[in-house]
């Protein structure tokens, strides 16, 4: 029996739970998951001549270029035209995006378009035990005290990278790189967004039409 086969992108900025939805996709849609992160330690690690080649950029403190990034995906892909895939993390650019069009055409690509206050809200609201590294959550996981360590009585700080300022200069910067990248998918037609602010909001929107596209080994109920 054929079984249908999909080749999917999954974008969002940074906070927008897009972790969470990759492993329920993932999980109910029997897809293989690729990062971008994990592709590159990986053919560096079996060193293949790609992943030679971006290891050389690495250890001079270089970012790995385009066309080498598009070999390593596509080496890492070529292993998979039997099964279905998820995409995190790639591509960042549109000349990265045409050369994966070219070489690996993406049947989908599912953009999480969480608003960007709702984000810097969540962030802003994590708390670090910097001696244990026990996170806490204003909202989600609060300490007993406000601005307390449950365990040691100790204060809490905030990470830098959860300041509002910080966490709002690196959206901006995520949007101003990804948005091209979103414009040219949008007009290759494969583009789909979903938006909402937490991800058991998005997740049965996502479900539903992946739903649509290919049939779900099973449905989870969440939360």
């Amino acid at each position: 029996m054929l079984k249908r086969v999909l080749r999917t992108i999954i974008m969002g900025p940074p906070g927008s739970g897009k972790g969470t939805i990759s492993e329920r996709i993932v999980k109910d849609f029997d897809m293989k998951h690729l990062s971008s992160g994990d592709v590159l330690r990986s053919q560096m690690l079996k060193a293949t001549s790609v992943g030679i080649e971006a290891k050389s950029f690495i250890d001079k403190g270089l970012l790995v270029p385009d066309d080498v990034m598009v070999k390593l995906m596509v080496t890492e892909l070529e292993d998979l035209k039997e099964d279905s895939w998820l995409l995190d993390g790639f591509p960042r650019t549109v000349p990265q995006a045409e050369a994966l069009q070219n070489n690996a055409p993406s049947d989908l690509v599912l953009n999480l378009a969480v608003p960007f206050e709702v984000i810097i809200e969540r962030i802003q609201g994590r708390w670090l035990h910097a001696a244990s590294g026990r996170i806490y959550h204003t909202e989600f996981n609060p300490p007993k005290k406000p601005g307390f360590d449950d365990e040691t009585g100790d204060p809490l700080i905030q990470r830098d990278d959860d300041k509002p300022a910080t966490v709002r200069a690196r959206l901006e910067t995520y949007q101003k790189l990804t948005q091209p990248v979103l414009d040219f998918y949008r007009s290759q037609g494969v583009l789909e967004e979903f938006v909402g602010s937490y991800s058991n909001e998005i997740w049965p929107k996502v479900h539903k039409y992946l739903a649509t596209k290919k049939e779900p080994m099973h449905f989870t109920q969440y939360g």
